[in-house]
């Protein structure tokens, strides 16, 4: 049953995170800008949902590169095939790692349900994040109020093994101690920041306070430990903002595995 559960947890990562590029490419705009509706070879974006769903790639093909802006960054440009965004194959694999692993986990407990939905949308806001360094509202909230009543939900079957009442304190905990990270230094934390923990401190909260805090100070360490890094290597100095999400989604996800075994 595990072995089985960990092959459908992949395949099911595997089939979301081919999905992901499209939508990141879609959502990785200004926060004055409007969401994309054209490939970078101004072709408009169509598909099921709004043009929200399927590959990234024109369907103009060799077209849609040939008509491609030169000035626009080498990320933005489609391939000579018509692709665009980040690389489809590594997306899909690190969802299928992911969704694997904490399947492997958890094992055959109602809240890998609840992991296996998440993890796709926590590896679509690290996309973005890192290529614009924004967290978009219409992730962040799903994703928290999503979280909170699916865990409502399996903390009403049996073999669970977390706690809801500690995940909603762990929501609110964590959710109240980035609004002050980001009122106190709203340079180095974004609001997006704060919205993106709610949902982490659900997650992590449904384990126990101690796996709130494991996973929160691994992600600001892993956070801190790249940015030190980029100060070294001079690509950056001690002022620069970095995209912290990618960090806090990577220390929530090393504090579900360990509080899942």
């Amino acid at each position: 049953m595990s072995v089985f559960l960990v092959a459908v947890a992949a395949v099911w990562g595997a089939g979301t995170g081919l999905l992901i590029p499209r939508i990141a490419y879609r959502l990785a705009v200004e926060p004055d800008e409007p969401w994309r509706t054209a490939c970078p070879g101004g072709h408009p974006i169509t598909g099921p949902f709004g043009g929200w769903l399927g590959r990234a790639r024109c369907a103009a093909g060799d077209a849609g590169s040939a008509g491609a802006d030169v000035t626009a960054p080498a990320a933005q440009v489609p391939s000579p095939h018509g692709r665009y965004g980040p690389r489809t194959t590594t997306v899909a694999l690190v969802t299928a790692l992911v969704c694997a692993a904490l399947a492997a986990a958890t094992g055959a407990r109602p809240e890998v349900a609840v992991w296996l939905l998440g993890a796709p949308v926590g590896v679509l806001l690290a996309v973005v994040d890192h290529r614009v360094q924004r967290l978009p509202d219409i992730l962040t909230l799903p994703l928290g109020a999503g979280t909170a009543v699916l865990l409502g939900v399996a903390a009403l079957l049996p073999a669970h093994a977390g706690s809801w009442r500690t995940s909603l304190l762990g929501l609110v905990a964590l959710g109240a101690g980035y609004f002050v990270l980001f009122i106190a230094h709203p340079k180095g934390f974004g609001f997006g920041d704060v919205k993106l923990a709610v949902a982490l401190g659900a997650a992590l909260g449904w384990y126990g306070w101690v796996m709130l805090v494991f996973g929160s100070l691994v992600g600001l360490m892993l956070a801190g430990c790249y940015g030190l890094t980029l100060v070294v290597l001079r690509r950056a100095g001690r002022k620069s903002a970095i995209p912290l999400g990618p960090f806090l989604l990577s220390g929530a996800f090393l504090g579900l595995l360990l509080g899942a075994l």
